[in-house]
């Protein structure tokens, strides 16, 4: 079972994000502060849990959590601020939200700089190791997940139902045969890898 918390005399939120490593679409943060003794056996890294699992946990979660909050910035911003201080960004926009003021934060990962005046601490591999993180990271990945889908129906030669965004070999080829979409970040590699482009072209 995971640790619930790093110091259990502290309001706690746990955040994480979603997206980051994605050639189209937003970049989702989640924030989740959860009750003392909070329990849950099923709960991991989001990346360890299938769809239905990560579904099933989010309804746990959004039911039992003392708050929790979605934060989300766009490709536009990503373009303007860049993909890591888009991620800062969409950590800080979510623990905004939260209805519960928060007295330490901790963030999923080696690097956080902080925008919102509450003391934080870095965790490698939090989202296997912490229960908020773990609830953070299934929150972002889910509605990051849903989002996606949506933009599937709206564009559905570049398979996002399926690749939710990163760059698989069938996206890369969408791209060269059909442009870059709106929801495209331009600030990204978004062309073929030189393997598959030279292997198309010869």
């Amino acid at each position: 079972m995971l640790q619930i918390s790093y110091q259990t005399e502290l309001i706690e939120a746990g955040c994480d994000e979603a997206g980051r490593g994605s050639l189209a679409g937003a970049v989702y943060a989640a924030a989740v502060i959860l009750p003392k003794g909070f329990a849950d056996d099923r709960l991991n890294d989001s990346k360890k849990l299938t769809p239905k699992a990560r579904f099933l946990l989010r309804d746990v979660i959004v039911r039992e959590a003392v708050a929790w909050a979605v934060g989300v910035v766009t490709q536009e911003e990503i373009d303007r601020m860049n993909i890591l201080n888009a991620s800062f960004e969409a950590m800080s926009r979510a623990v905004e939200q939260l209805k519960v003021k928060p007295e330490l934060l901790l963030i999923d990962g080696n690097r956080f700089r902080p925008r919102l005046p509450i003391p934080y601490r870095c965790e490698v591999k939090g989202d296997g190791r912490f229960a908020n993180i773990a609830a953070a990271s299934i929150l972002a990945k889910t509605f990051r997940d849903e989002y996606m889908l949506g933009l599937a129906e709206e564009y559905p030669m570049y398979e996002w139902d399926k690749n939710m965004g990163y760059p698989t070999k069938a996206h890369r080829q969408a791209i060269l045969e059909h442009g870059l979409s709106p929801y495209h970040r331009l600030s990204f590699n978004c062309t073929p890898e030189p393997t598959l482009f030279d292997s198309i072209m010869g």
